[in-house]
C-alpha cells in the first residue's frame, strides 16, 4: 500500500490539486492518485463520499494506524512539510518569505483566476488579459517571481533556488501564462519555462493526456 493517496480533480482544469501533486512528486514518497472527473452531474456526490469540504484534493495518509484525511492544497503541504521538511527553504527568512508568497497565492489574485482559467493545454493568447484587475494581479505576481529569485534563487532555477512549496503554490499560474500569453519580465518569462519543465509538472501534463 502506498504512503499517500491523493484525491484529485480532472487535471486539465484542476490548479489546486496540481499544487500538492507537485509537492508529494517532488518529495519521493510513495503515493497514489485517484481521479474524480470534475465538472459533471455527479462530481459533487462523488468528492463528497471522501471529502469533508466536498472539494478536492484531498490527501490521505496511510502511514498511522488510523489514516489522518487533510483537505486544501496549502494544509496538504504544510502536512506533508511535517515529514519533509526540505519543501519549505531551510534559511528562517527565507523561509517566512516563502510561506507569505504561498499564503497570498493562495488567498488572492482573484480577477487572474477568473479571467484567465487553468485549461492545461490551451493556447488562447490575449484572452481575458483586458479584465478588470488582471493587469494588477499579473504585475503583481511578476515582481513576486522577480524579487524571490533576486533575493533567494542564488542556489538554482526556483524561487528559493530549490524547489518548495511556494513553487508548487505557483505552478497552475505558470500553465496559465502559457496558455494566455501576458507580457512578463525576463525573470519571470524564465521562472515561468522553470516550472513548465519541472518533472513533476510533466507528470502531471502525462497524466492529463491520458484523460483525454
Amino acid at each position: 500500500m502506498a504512503d499517500f493517496t491523493l484525491h484529485v480533480g480532472t487535471r486539465i482544469w484542476s490548479s489546486w490539486s496540481l499544487r500538492p501533486f507537485m509537492a508529494l512528486a517532488a518529495t519521493g514518497a510513495d503515493f497514489k492518485t485517484i481521479l474524480t472527473p470534475l465538472r459533471s452531474a455527479t462530481s459533487k456526490a462523488a468528492i463528497t463520499a471522501f471529502s469533508p469540504s466536498g472539494l478536492v484534493p484531498v490527501l490521505v495518509d496511510q502511514r498511522p494506524a488510523e489514516p489522518v484525511t487533510i483537505w486544501d492544497s496549502l494544509a496538504i503541504c504544510e502536512y506533508l512539510a511535517e515529514s519533509f521538511p526540505d519543501l519549505w527553504p531551510r534559511d528562517a527568512a527565507a523561509r517566512a518569505i516563502a510561506r507569505a508568497v504561498s499564503a497570498e497565492m493562495h488567498s488572492g489574485f482573484r480577477a487572474m483566476r477568473m479571467a484567465m482559467p487553468m485549461d492545461l493545454f490551451a493556447a488562447r493568447p490575449g484572452e481575458g488579459l483586458d479584465a478588470e484587475g488582471v493587469a494588477t494581479d499579473i504585475q503583481r505576481i511578476d515582481a513576486i517571481f522577480a524579487d524571490c529569485r533576486s533575493r533567494f534563487g542564488a542556489a538554482g532555477p526556483y524561487l528559493f533556488g530549490r524547489f518548495s512549496i511556494a513553487d508548487a503554490m505557483f505552478a497552475p499560474v505558470a500553465s496559465r501564462f502559457r496558455t494566455y500569453g501576458p507580457t512578463l519580465s525576463d525573470p519571470a518569462s524564465a521562472y515561468v519555462a522553470t516550472l513548465l519543465a519541472d518533472p513533476g509538472f510533466k507528470a502531471w501534463e502525462e497524466a492529463a493526456l491520458k484523460e483525454m
